[in-house]
């Protein structure tokens, strides 16, 4: 029997079990494959989330280094708003207390900045694809360091994402599969979005799906920066001065409790 201690995050309702490999707050190794992370991710069976996020010491010139593996048990490149939670862990529980710390992702090393209550993330520039139809929606292939598919749509509230999202996800142009975003755009600055997460599903928000919905609004004139991205866990604030420049995410992340998982001999099979 194993315990495994960690802290339950989220931010916007997107939902994180952080495990600490470097050993700010408590100290833990493991060796991670799919199963485990889809049983430490059942909301029934496990702590519930959408994601682990591993800490452990980064390669590169960085404070850490971010492994994420999703509830389905596939990995990630790159989660927004997981990248904030890691900022906020860090500053509360490294010995050296910084307002800026370098993230080291599958993406890249990222600059994620303590604004107070808030923290803002320098996402990186965007790469943009090309554009495909797919049952009457254009949808718009762009990268912020993971793979996303983003459509316009009348309401939000009334597409079916449930149905939609999935398929795109799985779509054959994407062969390691997509993260897909539903937009509707309230006015200038603002739009309103629905994500369907590639190895997660419906999930509350999505910080790098925030920052793909406004870069493709921004590059289709559709809005104007800074952009306010609602979504259904709450707003992010995205700006992007256009080719050339980064995507910059502001937004909050909280911690919500500690625990300790028993691991059964079941969890790792």
């Amino acid at each position: 029997m194993t315990h495994l201690p960690f802290v339950k995050m989220q931010g916007l309702g997107n939902d994180f079990i952080v495990v600490d490999e470097i050993g700010l707050l408590f100290s833990t190794s493991l060796t991670w494959t799919p199963a485990l992370a889809q049983k430490v991710c059942d909301r029934r069976w496990g702590v519930g989330a959408d994601q682990v996020l591993l800490l452990r010491m980064p390669q590169n010139l960085a404070d850490v280094r971010m492994e994420i593996w999703n509830a389905d048990g596939s990995g990630a490149e790159m989660c927004g708003n997981g990248i904030r939670a890691v900022a906020l862990y860090l500053s509360q529980y490294s010995k050296i207390k910084k307002k800026e710390y370098l993230v080291e992702t599958l993406a890249g090393v990222k600059t994620v900045q303590i604004r107070g209550n808030q923290v803002r993330v320098d996402m990186g520039q965007p790469v943009f694809g090309s554009s495909f139809q797919d049952q009457g929606e254009t949808f718009f292939e762009v990268s912020m360091g993971n793979p996303h598919a983003v459509a316009f749509v009348q309401s939000v509230a009334e597409f079916p994402v449930e149905s939609r999202g999935p398929s795109i996800e799985c779509h054959s142009r994407f062969p390691k599969r997509t993260n897909v975003e539903f937009v509707e755009v309230i006015d200038l600055h603002s739009i309103q979005v629905r994500v369907w997460e590639r190895g997660a599903g419906i999930t509350l928000a999505c910080g790098t799906g925030a920052c793909a919905a406004a870069v493709i609004s921004l590059a289709n004139n559709h809005v104007k920066g800074p952009v306010d991205v609602h979504l259904p866990g709450g707003v992010l604030k995205i700006s992007w001065d256009g080719p050339g420049h980064s995507v910059r995410m502001e937004g909050p992340a909280q911690e919500v409790f500690q625990g300790k998982l028993i691991l059964e001999e079941s969890f790792f099979s």
